[in-house]
This record gives structure tokens, C-alpha cells and sequence, in this order.
């Protein structure tokens, strides 16, 4: 830990429920968590980021060698909006994943930087935000299916030292969320939701979470927009045969947004 990663290292893949955007600033059981994972996962040489805030009709990558960081939310306390995580980019990084999903056009991008589903957590699991980032977006107008291959495509990647994350959330309806931030129990189609996709990704059945519109009424109530359910899609897509899919963190905030987090390897 904290030694760097050797050639026989195989990173982890992991899926962080990144929840409200003030976790960034605040120190609750999730946070720590995150910070406990840093801690205890050897270091990577790298990161790609597959947040559910970059959701553009594209598939881009971050290309900057000092991306900025994106306050891409409103309505918070001024003191978010002071947060920045001053991590590096990785230009060649961007380049071999543009390398491994050929024929796939990809564009090496200089506007984007890091988005709040990628700060955020990494906030807490890198706090000297001195390891490398890069982020992919995620094509909107793409089904589930393609986002599954490329994720398998990038799994080369955690053989050469890059931590993969997907940030974003299995069950996130914000709708029914408590806004007031008093505690809610969950709604009881977010706990049956996330119990059948545990189950699932425990059993290696990854093919009803790809075509998860077919999971019927809890699954439309949870994924009401595909966009912070299709990170975990990526990281499930990296793991090799018969690896072990685990579920670290665990929690709902507000009613209707799960935090748990998924890792493989």
C-alpha cells in the first residue's frame, strides 16, 4: 500500500455509489469507507473514471494534463464550490484507451476535466490527489449492451496499473428523495431492486442487469435515467472469469439512493 503496483499486480474494479454531491465535505460512514479503500488497495499508477455526470452523445476522454475540477451542480453551500482536487491528467493513458476500444472513434478531449462523481469520492479515497486522472464519458444515445463491451475492452487496463471506478448510483430515483435530509427509511422497491441486482451480480448473471428495463416496476422506479446506473455496467464488464464481485460499502441515503458500492477483483 502507498508502494506503487508491480507488473504482476492486478488492480481491483470498483463501482463507488457517490450519493449528494456534500459528501465531498462531510465525514460520515461513507466517506471513511472510501477513505479505507484507498488505504488498504494498493496504489495505482492511474485512474479512469467512468462518472455518471459526463453524459454526452459522444465517447470521449479526458486528454489535459491538469484537468480542471467541475462544480457541476447548484443550490449547495459556498464552501463546495471552493473544493478543488488538483490531480493530474495522463495523456497517454487517454491514448491507449482511445488504442483499445478501435475501432470505436473516440475523441481526446481538453474541455472536460473531473466532475463531482469523480472528485467527490476521490476526495476521500486520494486526498493528495496525486495520482493521475482521467475520465470517459458515457454515450447517452448508446444501449446498455455497448457500454457492457466497453467495459470489457478496458479491462487490459487493470493489468497495467489503472484503477478503473464507475461513480455513480444502482438505485438514484431523485424524485422520492428526502430533500429535507431528515432520515427515511427506503422505499421498499429501492431495498427489492438492489437485493435482485446483489443477487445477480454475486451469481455472474450480468445479462438481466444490461437489460435491466426488463427487471419490470422496481427496476423503472430505481433507473428512472440510465445514466447513474450504467458506470457499474463498466466495472462489471472488467472482471475475469469466476472473479469474486463484493460489496464493500453499503447504505441508502435519503429513501431512493443507494450507496453501495461493487467491486471486482
Amino acid at each position: 500500500m502507498g508502494r506503487g503496483v508491480t507488473v504482476a499486480t492486478l488492480m481491483p474494479a470498483i463501482f463507488f455509489g457517490h450519493g449528494n454531491p456534500m459528501n465531498a465535505i462531510e465525514h460520515n460512514g461513507y466517506t471513511e469507507a472510501w477513505q479505507r479503500f484507498g488505504q488498504q488497495t494498493p496504489r495505482p499508477r492511474a485512474i479512469l473514471s467512468i462518472s455518471a455526470h459526463w453524459y454526452v452523445p459522444v465517447t470521449s476522454v479526458t486528454v489535459s494534463t491538469s484537468p480542471r475540477t467541475i462544480h457541476d451542480f447548484g443550490g449547495f453551500p459556498p464552501e463546495l464550490y471552493q473544493v478543488q482536487y488538483p490531480a493530474p491528467g495522463d495523456p497517454s493513458l487517454a491514448q491507449r484507451i482511445q488504442q483499445l476500444l478501435l475501432p470505436l472513434d473516440v475523441t481526446l478531449d481538453t474541455s472536460w476535466g473531473l466532475d463531482h462523481g469523480t472528485w467527490s469520492v476521490l476526495k476521500h479515497v486520494y486526498p493528495a490527489a496525486d495520482i493521475p486522472v482521467v475520465q470517459l464519458s458515457i454515450d447517452k444515445v448508446k444501449h446498455a449492451a455497448f457500454h457492457f463491451d466497453v467495459g470489457r475492452k478496458l479491462a487490459p487496463l487493470r493489468d497495467e496499473g489503472v484503477l478503473i471506478v464507475g461513480s455513480g448510483n444502482i438505485v438514484h430515483n431523485l424524485r422520492a428523495y428526502a430533500w429535507d435530509r431528515r432520515p427515511r427509511d427506503p422505499y421498499d422497491w429501492a431495498v427489492r431492486f438492489e437485493a435482485t441486482s446483489r443477487e445477480l451480480m454475486q451469481s455472474g448473471e450480468f445479462a438481466p442487469l444490461i437489460d435491466y428495463e426488463t427487471l419490470g416496476q422496481d427496476a423503472e422506479l430505481s433507473i428512472p435515467t440510465p445514466d447513474h446506473f450504467l458506470p457499474l455496467l463498466y466495472v462489471l464488464a472488467t472482471g475475469q472469469q469466476h472473479e469474486p464481485v463484493r460489496f464493500p460499502i453499503e447504505g441508502t441515503d435519503g429513501g431512493s439512493i443507494s450507496m453501495l458500492a461493487v467491486q471486482v477483483g
